[in-house]
């Protein structure tokens, strides 16, 4: 029987323009993610469920239609940008179990057929599964961030991983603070040297408590994460919405099942995407 993956991945709106930042990120996407997920192999999801960061509400949301239109969630960019399509199906019964099986958390799942994909979805997923050919279930975090209820959220679709039903994670855990990416925006040798220092302590921190096997570890560590160095200098207090699908993502790895991860390179620092359910990907 196959088990599917969980990959909590590291996106932008940049990458499918061949921003130069992105270098790394575009590699990883269109050949790491793509072997985690077995693509081409008879171990190829039948479906992907895609908690994304950019889609905030009260409650977990689920994108619940067969087909949703592609939500341009971004502004001033290229005249390209915003004619990229992405023709996957959705998938209403998935929609629905993902549903029951929240409730099963003690969580109020709330369907959606409405809502398009936002960039969180369709531009990894260009990059990851240009055919479009497996169907994509869009899930919502949680506007109170917090981590229990993202945690539980995750065990919720750990049920589906036995259906051979993936789970990603679309956001940017490793660092996600607008006025911090100016600085590495900015080309400061300097200035990007001695944020690396900085960044290097959140990831290495972060990596232990994403990595333990147990569920007990695991989860204790991320209800904490705001507690580890330099939080909330990668995620502002109340900004960390690229954090949880992260949480979301540990919450669905099962107790005793170990995370690898790989690092690619964004403008001078590391970002991490981690992953469980598949051989390591060099």
């Amino acid at each position: 029987m196959t088990v599917a993956p969980v990959i909590a991945l590291s996106h932008g709106p940049l990458p499918i323009l061949g921003d130069k930042n992105h270098k790394s990120i575009i590699y990883s996407l269109k050949n790491r993610v793509p072997k985690i997920l077995g693509l081409g192999t008879p171990s190829a999801p039948r479906a992907i469920v895609l908690v994304t960061a950019h889609w905030t509400t009260a409650e977990p949301t689920i994108s619940s239609s067969n087909h949703h239109d592609l939500y341009y969630d971004y502004y001033n960019f290229p005249p390209e940008s915003y004619n990229l399509k992405y023709p996957a199906s959705g998938d209403t019964e998935i929609a629905q179990e993902i549903k029951s099986l929240l409730e099963a958390e003690g969580l109020t799942g709330r369907l959606d057929p409405k809502r398009g994909w936002d960039h969180g979805v369709f531009i990894p997923m260009l990059l990851i599964n240009s055919a479009a050919d497996i169907p994509i279930v869009q899930v919502s975090v949680l506007g109170s961030e917090d981590p229990e209820h993202h945690l539980r959220m995750g065990a919720a679709l750990s049920r589906l991983r036995e259906q051979n039903i993936a789970v990603i994670g679309s956001g940017f855990a490793s660092l996600h603070n607008f006025t911090e990416m100016r600085t590495l925006w900015s080309g400061d040798a300097d200035a990007i040297k001695k944020f690396k220092v900085v960044s290097d302590e959140w990831n290495d921190a972060l990596t232990r408590a994403t990595t333990a096997e147990s569920k007990e570890d695991r989860w204790n560590g991320l209800r904490a994460w705001r507690d580890l160095p330099h939080a909330d200098r990668m995620h502002p207090p109340n900004g960390g919405e690229h954090f949880m699908p992260l949480i979301v993502c540990a919450g669905a790895a099962g107790d005793g099942e170990k995370a690898d991860f790989y690092k690619d390179v964004y403008s001078g620092v590391d970002i991490y995407t981690y992953y469980w359910g598949a051989e390591r990907v060099d």
